[in-house]
């Protein structure tokens, strides 16, 4: 008797679930980054307008609360809102520049460690050593101290301190990428060092760098409003959310939405982020599906 086809058993595909937690991430970065962007035509009021006759108002849900203040006033009569959205282009721009700035330092180095070795490895791992073994925060208020605060200066101290990330997970991926049978092939048809980098080792490098960039831009946004709140960041009128909570620390009793909106944006900023990143890992990461 023979076996139709109908008396099979359907082995049914494993459907992909989506991850909650990635389209939250995802879904939150968009949202914060699209409302910083648009923070000029969104914002209700200037971020720097000061109203002394509206100073301290709570928010509109609450007694004594303006309708045209959704989120209140602080203690300039400075709209909450608007400051909000205009500090989140602060703080996003300068994560997003530092990231970029500390991706292409570290990225860059990794790669000359880990292909060449020798001489070249020993120096730029014994470099890194010396980094590791600052304390970010102080290396980064030294120097700001001797440059002065300002935006450039506060990102490229960010930048300048945040490269050996970086370099660390780059130089350990090249160094097994290397000596796969691709690259060995591409190096005896006579490419050169450099072509040899950027064709073959550098894009199969792509998936710890992309994951190491998200989750460094997190850090990168909390570094930010540490230096704002220490005021070596961002100086005022800018509003940068660090800022906002220093402003907001002597009111804590008093008025306490000048410090929780700012601390509530950094933090979904933050997870959201994270979030996004862990997604990012579990994805692209080929060791973790086996």
């Amino acid at each position: 008797m023979s076996v139709t086809a109908t008396m099979l058993p359907v082995v049914a595909r494993p459907r992909r679930r989506v991850s909650f937690r990635a389209a939250f991430g995802l879904g939150a970065l968009l949202l914060i980054g699209g409302s910083a962007v648009l923070a000029p035509q969104l914002a209700p009021w200037d971020p720097a307008r000061q109203m002394l006759t509206k100073r301290l108002r709570p928010p509109m849900w609450q007694a004594h609360g303006l309708r045209e203040h959704p989120l209140g006033t602080d203690h300039l009569g400075r709209d909450i809102l608007s400051r909000i959205l205009h500090g989140g282009r602060i703080s996003l721009g300068v994560g997003l520049t530092a990231v970029t700035l500390s991706a292409l330092i570290g990225v860059t180095l990794g790669l000359l460690a880990g292909f060449f070795g020798g001489r070249a490895d020993a120096l730029i791992m014994r470099i890194v050593d010396v980094f590791l073994a600052i304390p970010y925060i102080l290396l980064a208020m030294g120097v700001v101290f001797a440059l002065g605060p300002s935006l450039l200066n506060v990102i490229l101290v960010m930048g300048a301190t945040r490269w050996v990330q970086f370099a660390r997970i780059v130089r350990a991926d090249v160094l097994s990428i290397r000596e796969r049978e691709f690259v060995a092939g591409a190096r005896a048809r006579g490419n050169r060092p450099l072509r040899l980098l950027l064709r073959h080792v550098l894009p199969n490098a792509l998936t710890p760098i992309i994951v190491v960039a998200t989750l460094e831009l997190a850090f990168m946004i909390i570094y930010e409003s540490a230096l704002s709140f220490l005021g070596l960041g961002v100086q005022p009128p800018t509003p940068t959310w660090g800022w906002m909570l220093a402003d907001g620390r002597n009111y804590v009793a008093t008025a306490w939405w000048l410090a929780t909106f700012p601390g509530l944006a950094i933090m979904l900023t933050v997870l959201a982020v994270n979030l996004l990143g862990d997604w990012l890992r579990d994805t692209l990461d080929p060791r973790l599906k086996v």
